[in-house]
């Protein structure tokens, strides 16, 4: 793991055995990760990866298996192919106002293929916000449907009943954090018309009262997902920008949103994210 942060925002890990995710995300010195208060999904990859802050899942395939076409007995992967991947870190900056860092990761997808995600991360040295830029190329040599979601994954032990999930995107604007019933919940809605879409959950008592604000640009990430489970031992949130509705890959093709990424073309996203 890599130390990073510049003194104003958060203290954040960035893992360069895997995709150069985060790892713990301290706040007033209080980990927001969950840890290993997850679900065991049986894949190794996955449940490190779920015990951080965020990892990101794709490209070639978001959320759980499913068969890949013409390969019979095949199946991508629990949340893509992306996790376990090591990271080049290309440069790394932490003195003198921005902290910054950039990482090539190159992956080997589930149906042969390949792709590199070039990574920047920043912390704003006046705001303290984390700044995500990604950029996924096709390096392999047939077209294939780009997918991504960020996972932020919080741990839920830190939370009262006072906070709450708001976001334009939400049914009344917002509703406490335990939404549904029982243990565990999923939705998964359009982010919004404008270029950035904005979801907030706090005020957090345990960092001060603090409010995460997240935001993510919805050209390349056009739905908000929000996860929770407490079923235990997991006790997790999560708030997921993605790519695609929650919908099977056999639907998406059919409504024509399984769009190609050819061999040499790019596809970006972006993520900011605060305390505030």
């Amino acid at each position: 793991m890599i130390e990073f942060s510049n003194g104003k925002g958060p203290k954040l890990s960035l893992d360069e055995g895997s995709v150069f995710d985060i790892g713990a995300c301290v706040v007033d010195g209080v980990n927001l990760a969950p840890g290993r208060a997850i679900p065991d999904d049986g894949d190794p990859r996955i449940d490190h990866s779920l015990e951080g802050f965020l990892f990101t899942c794709g490209p070639d395939h978001i959320r759980h298996p499913e068969p890949i076409s013409g390969q019979d007995g095949v199946r991508f992967p629990l949340h893509g192919s992306f996790s376990s991947h090591p990271a080049e870190v290309v440069s790394l900056s932490l003195e003198g106002g921005d902290a910054e860092a950039h990482a090539v990761i190159d992956a080997r997808l589930a149906d042969g293929g390949s792709a590199r995600l070039e990574r920047h991360w920043r912390i704003d040295a006046a705001t303290g916000e984390v700044q995500l830029s990604d950029r996924v190329t096709n390096t392999g040599t047939q077209p294939f449907p780009a997918m991504l979601m960020y996972h932020m994954n919080i741990g839920a032990r830190l939370f009262d009943d006072g906070v709450r999930l708001e976001g334009a995107m939400m049914e009344n604007g917002g509703f406490p954090w335990a939404f549904g019933e029982g243990d565990g919940g999923v939705f998964c809605v359009p982010a919004g018309d404008e270029d950035w879409a904005e979801v907030r959950l706090g005020p957090i008592a345990a960092i001060g009262g603090k409010t995460l604000r997240v935001r993510f640009r919805t050209d390349g990430l056009p739905f908000l997902q929000i996860w929770r489970n407490q079923a235990a031992p997991a006790h997790v949130l999560g708030i997921e920008p993605v790519s695609h509705r929650w919908e099977p890959r056999a639907e998406l093709a059919k409504r024509g949103e399984l769009v190609e990424l050819a061999p040499g073309e790019s596809r970006k996203y972006a993520l900011t994210f605060s305390f505030v």
